[in-house]
């Protein structure tokens, strides 16, 4: 059967179906979801009509080549990748390609950036491989970095020699136009740079009622009075990472007076690189002085020393919280820490010999009640020894990696037995961790 409308003809398709057909067919198209390519059709109409704020958001989790390819889908996306809330946090990254496996950010970028966005950046770090060029390359950026204001900046070297191969003047020359410019530096991460003590007293001149953090570990041309100034003006400082070498009693002091607030983390890193090297000692009123002041602060310490080094350390009372040995170290050092470092928390030894550290660990276990944390590298300790620590320790021991080629099995435990024993006492399943095999 036909009908005719106008000059058309429209076939009645239900003279050819059954009724249970056609009622099956009408079901279908109601309750049928939209076709994929209808649905990709409508959600590529509304990406276009997204919400600025939501394309910003989206652009804040896009890695930076990705972002600047989305830019040019449309107007809206472009005006949203040059909104200043995008270009507050970022990350350069200074690679050679053929010293580094890396991505580089694109020079053409980095002149865009410079150009356009330099005066909204407030959170920035620097990745640099270890070439000459990329560190003489962060530092072209520095010296450009003239109409920001920085709260925190970051110099990172992925390997040596990088900043340290740069003339001194050139590399300070870069950092003093931020120091300048940036009248609210709070955080700033220098390791392995030639800073010095000039440039630090311009730190101190444009930043001292802002900076909180500061790490400047292995700076080589900084003196325990450079570092001494920044103590005594920067009265916030919360956070501090220098070598050995830069501690001193009166650094001590100035921290703990009364105008400083409470510190929260101290790192100090105790690095020799010859042996036989002296070391000078830190007082014991100077630390007392340091745990009135601030009596919850963190004292890391990373100790890189040969065994015949360790003289002056742990002789007296050290408030040291979290202690690092990643060279041997001899079971004398390790009875001092038993006797002397009542605050420690956190305990690696990478090496210490051929000789069973049982005395060690239950004199640490005895003395060191705030023990939570132990590793063990290539060391030695008896079976009986060892379940003997775990249990004077007891479930507050929240972190134990020892490899099973640490203990000793003995009349008492075997290897199959001890890991039950242990987590009889740890209140948890434990096993000691395995040396992979290849």
């Amino acid at each position: 059967m036909k009908r005719v409308k106008g000059d058309k003809e429209e076939s009645n398709s239900t003279s050819h179906e059954s009724p249970p057909e056609v009622c099956k067919k009408v079901r279908k198209q109601l309750s049928e979801e939209p076709d994929e390519e209808d649905v990709q059709c409508d959600l590529g109409c509304d990406w276009t009509r997204l919400p600025q704020e939501i394309v910003l958001h989206i652009f804040q989790y896009l890695p930076l080549l990705d972002r600047a390819l989305a830019s040019q889908v449309c107007r809206g996306w472009n005006e949203a990748f040059h909104m200043p809330e995008l270009w507050r946090y970022f990350e350069f990254e200074l690679n050679q390609p053929t010293s580094s496996y890396l991505k580089a950010t694109h020079p053409d970028l980095i002149k865009q950036i410079i150009t356009r966005h330099s005066n909204h950046l407030q959170y920035v770090s620097f990745k640099v491989d270890s070439s000459t060029e990329s560190a003489e390359a962060a530092c072209a950026i520095l010296s450009q970095l003239v109409n920001c204001s920085l709260k925190t900046l970051g110099l990172i070297s992925t390997a040596r020699p990088s900043f340290m191969e740069l003339p001194k003047s050139h590399f300070i020359s870069a950092l003093t136009v931020v120091f300048v410019n940036s009248k609210s530096l709070s955080s700033l991460k220098i390791d392995d740079t030639p800073v010095d003590d000039p440039s630090l007293k311009v730190l101190v001149a444009n930043n001292s009622d802002t900076l909180k953090l500061l790490k400047m570990s292995s700076c080589p041309h900084v003196s325990p009075a450079g570092i001494l100034c920044v103590a005594d003006q920067c009265h916030g400082l919360r956070e501090l990472a220098l070598n050995y070498h830069l501690l001193s009693d009166e650094l001590l002091l100035a921290l703990s007076s009364e105008k400083h607030v409470h510190l929260e983390h101290l790192r100090i890193d105790v690095v020799s690189d010859t042996p036989g090297q002296h070391f000078h000692a830190i007082k014991k009123s100077s630390w007392e002085a340091m745990v009135r002041h601030s009596p919850k602060f963190n004292l890391v310490m990373y100790f890189f020393l040969y065994e015949d080094e360790f003289g002056p350390f742990f002789c007296e009372e050290t408030p040291v919280t979290h202690l690092y040995f990643g060279r041997s170290v001899s079971k004398d050092v390790l009875g001092r820490v038993g006797l002397h470092c009542p605050r420690l928390v956190e305990l690696v030894v990478c090496a210490n010999g051929l000789r069973p550290l049982d005395e060690e660990l239950i004199r640490i276990a005895r003395h060191c009640t705030q023990l939570s944390a132990l590793g063990l590298g290539e060391c030695e300790v008896t079976c009986s020894a060892f379940v003997e620590f775990v249990k004077m320790c007891g479930r507050r021991l929240s972190q134990l990696s020892i490899m099973e080629e640490v203990l000793i099995p003995d009349q008492k435990y075997t290897l199959d037995d001890i890991h039950w024993e242990v987590s009889k006492h740890l209140g948890r399943v434990w096993f000691p961790d395995m040396m992979p095999t290849w």
